[in-house]
């Protein structure tokens, strides 16, 4: 049974226990409630179903899931979206030639989410870790992502560099073209989204 906003801000706002945080892999059932955080964090119009579901398929491979979500009690409190190797695209939003692996070797971090009530408590880092696992299995010996250098604080850069993300290069207006076609609506720019990506590289051979 969904549970309501009440009820939801009530656990939110309490004192938090880590030993309640649990984690699984992300299925169909988690998906209205990784559109609603999805859209709450990134933006509305980040996530829909249509992408999600595009975006859940390509995070499976050898029978292995990439896609974790975080639960605190039943609450649905963070979620991390994984490519799988040769399951995504590399544009002209990568650099390749600078990675210093295989690009088929390397699998793509799409999102990291985590509600902002329940950051604090290492439920980024434990989504991360348990990608790198599935990854692993998977056959990836790396994972590219793109970071968002207007989150809080710059707070992304901050985690993804702490558990040994390598800075590749930065792509201005990396979101621009989903804010004009995809009805993406950037959360801090006032008109356009302009916002910087850092592209990161992390090589599991060095964790």
């Amino acid at each position: 049974m969904p549970l309501t906003c009440t009820y939801r801000e009530w656990i939110l706002a309490n004192l938090k226990n880590s030993a309640e945080i649990s984690y699984s892999a992300l299925t169909p059932t988690h998906f209205p409630a990784v559109l609603e955080l999805g859209n709450r964090v990134q933006g509305e119009g980040y996530l829909n179903l249509e992408n999600l579901t595009e975006y859940y398929q390509r995070g499976l491979k050898n029978g292995i899931n990439a896609g974790i979500v975080a639960f605190y009690r039943e609450q649905l409190v963070g979620f991390r979206l994984t490519f799988a190797q040769g399951q995504w695209d590399i544009d002209q939003w990568a650099t390749p030639q600078d990675w210093g692996v295989a690009p088929a070797s390397v699998c793509y971090f799409k999102c990291n989410t985590v509600d902002p009530a329940m950051q604090g408590y290492g439920i980024g880092s434990t989504l991360l870790s348990k990608a790198i696992d599935a990854a692993r299995q998977q056959g990836s010996r790396a994972g590219l992502a793109h970071i968002w250098l207007a989150s809080p604080g710059n707070s992304a850069f901050k985690y993804f560099s702490k558990n040994g993300g390598r800075l590749i290069k930065e792509h201005p207006n990396k979101w621009q073209y989903a804010a004009i076609y995809e009805g993406y609506d950037c959360p801090v720019c006032d008109d356009l989204c302009a916002c910087v990506a850092a592209e990161m590289l992390l090589t599991f051979t060095d964790q």
